[in-house]
């Protein structure tokens, strides 16, 4: 059982601070990696909750295996992101304040394989041609992201 489970248990819906991380994977064209998710019509980053024990680092490279089946070799810092625009209510009624530590990666293996319980397609975005229907936790990451990228 997961950490969030086991706390969910004994806390039921109310609001947490759950911490995670995410990554934005670029590939040799200078596109980034969405994730299209299953709990909502939304794209959002390969990522979740830290588990018992875990790095930051060793948070992100799960998940993205996880999610999408690719291998991170070097991860580098964006930023550290959270307050009330990463306030999230799930499906369920469980309610999260995250506080997600954002990396990117341009060193990955793999073949693109997506675990059908969390997401419905991954796919490589050009940043000029991001789907609308991002998830708004994510939505301050990428702005950071792309500033940096055209800045």
């Amino acid at each position: 059982m997961d950490y969030i489970s086991s706390l969910r248990k004994h806390i039921g819906t109310q609001p947490i601070i759950m911490c995670g991380a995410c990554v934005i994977i670029e590939n040799e064209n200078g596109e980034i990696l969405l994730h299209h998710r299953t709990d909502r019509d939304w794209w959002g980053l390969p990522g979740g909750a830290m588990e018992l024990k875990e790095s930051l680092e060793d948070t992100a490279r799960r998940e993205v295996l996880e999610e999408v089946n690719l291998v991170c070799k070097k991860l580098n810092l964006l930023n550290v992101y959270s307050g009330t625009e990463l306030y999230y209510k799930y499906p369920d009624g469980n309610e999260v304040y995250n506080v997600t530590v954002a990396f990117t990666c341009k060193d990955f293996q793999g073949e693109i394989v997506v675990e059908k319980t969390e997401g419905r397609n991954a796919k490589f975005y050009n940043i000029d041609e991001l789907p609308m229907n991002l998830s708004h936790t994510i939505k301050p990451i990428l702005e950071e992201y792309i500033t940096r990228r055209k800045g």
